[in-house]
């Protein structure tokens, strides 16, 4: 069987989105230029680090990261990353209203879970088989993983920002001590990369 990895791009002082996020505003009051420059106007230096992100065989994501909606779905919206989102494999979205599947180009398909962490990361690894699963974010779906035990490789991509945000995701908050090695660390000018395995 396969491990459990997460990825997640934050600020210096922890932060993966701010609040108020929208339609226009993927992570809310955080400036996604400068918590993602290091992905898309700095690729080169980070390529291992970038391509490692969408390697598992499956992904779980909370109900946020798939799109700004908290009522009712609107079934017209297929998430942030248009016909041809870069997961190609099954994504189980944590959310609290039902939804059927939605396929995408490229092998991507969303499924949506009502009843909890558990639930999806078992029809996850189902859908992985003997692969790798990632829990794909927010932060806030990240800390739920963590608080349960069931994150194998934790990779934090720490950014030169200070959000001074008042509200928003932030990693490990509501996350009692979790056992930890550091395994990895690697910088370049725009990011550190930080690679944890639980003990």
């Amino acid at each position: 069987m396969g491990i459990v990895t997460a990825d997640i791009a934050v600020t210096l002082d922890g932060y993966g989105a701010g609040p108020g996020q929208c339609l226009e505003r993927p992570f809310g009051t955080l400036d996604e230029r400068r918590l993602h420059s290091w992905m898309f106007e700095h690729a080169d230096d980070s390529s291992e680090e970038i391509a490692a992100i969408v390697e598992a065989d499956a992904f779980v994501m909370g109900r946020n990261m798939f799109g700004p909606d908290r009522g009712d779905w609107d079934l017209d919206w297929h998430g942030w990353w248009g016909d041809s989102p870069p997961y190609h494999a099954p994504v189980f979205v944590l959310c609290h209203r039902e939804r059927e599947p939605v396929p995408m180009e490229g092998g991507t398909t969303f499924h949506f879970v009502t009843d909890g962490i558990h639930s999806a990361l078992a029809r996850a690894r189902e859908a992985a088989g003997t692969g790798n699963v990632a829990i794909a974010g927010g932060a806030t779906t990240i800390n739920q993983f963590l608080a349960a035990g069931s994150i194998d490789e934790l990779r934090l991509h720490v950014v030169p920002y200070v959000a001074g945000a008042t509200g928003g995701s932030r990693m490990f908050d509501g996350v009692a001590d979790v056992a930890l090695e550091q395994v990895g660390a690697r910088q370049t000018p725009h990011v550190m990369h930080l690679t944890y395995r639980r003990r």
